[in-house]
């Protein structure tokens, strides 16, 4: 199983590695700065460069539903270096740290409109939360105006362990309804945001809330009798 840098360290670009294993699907990596799709986000795309100095595109990363390894995967037709190969590897940081951006942002939209979360996404665009929100008016300007003053605070945003056990011992820090977190694990990571918000997630998010910058709330939908969407888009993309 790789080594998964990105979960120590978000803010890291790049590593050196090596193949350990090359399929039809993918190949696997002793440890890997890209973060694979789950929770909502986006796996991450970037290069592989080999010991001859060639780039080749990763254009996603995947698990593998039956191994849970990381999968990096490439165009058709790509020609990747065998297993053993000494490699280095790069993210796409621009798309990357929008989607730290953006996943971060969703946290404080949940700590905003409270009420159990139902479902959601995010891109290098914008992000959604679901909200089962039966019969509450929910007003884009307001949300707006309570998540500039959670992301001008400057609020630090760290990263905690805390075991399953410990966790199903506090639901209340649960706020997906549809999808829980591995409670079998021995250790389940928690996002805190100061004094704002604290959850279970995987993802990867930016250090303070400031760096996420301004952003807009899009649209507020209905979906459903009791699901309420709101979208956010970051301000500077409207310019």
């Amino acid at each position: 199983m790789s080594r998964m840098l990105y979960a120590e360290d978000p803010y890291l670009q790049q590593c050196e590695t090596r193949i350990t294993a090359v399929h039809a699907t993918g190949i696997e990596l002793e440890a890997t700065v890209f973060y694979p799709l789950g929770g909502g986000q986006p796996g991450d795309s970037g290069w592989l460069i080999d010991s001859g100095g060639r780039r080749t595109r990763i254009t996603d990363t995947r698990r593998d539903r039956e191994t849970g390894a990381i999968l990096h995967q490439f165009e058709t037709g790509a020609e990747v270096p065998p297993a053993g190969s000494a490699v280095r590897i790069e993210i796409d940081w621009a798309r990357r740290h929008r989607h730290m951006r953006m996943h971060t942002c969703l946290h404080l939209l949940s700590a905003v409109v409270r009420h159990g979360v139902t479902g959601g996404n995010l891109s290098a665009e914008s992000g959604r939360l679901d909200f089962d929100a039966e019969g509450v008016a929910l007003d884009a300007a307001t949300i707006q105006a309570q998540l500039t003053r959670l992301i001008e605070a400057d609020h630090p945003v760290r990263m905690r362990l805390i075991s399953g056990t410990e966790l199903a011992a506090q639901p209340e820090l649960i706020k997906t309804l549809s999808v829980k977190p591995p409670m079998h694990l021995p250790q389940i990571r928690l996002i805190e945001i100061e004094d704002t918000d604290l959850q279970p997630c995987g993802g990867t998010h930016v250090a303070r809330t400031g760096e996420i910058g301004a952003v807009r709330v899009l649209k507020i939908e209905s979906k459903g009798a009791r699901n309420r969407r709101v979208v956010l888009g970051f301000a500077d993309d409207a310019a």
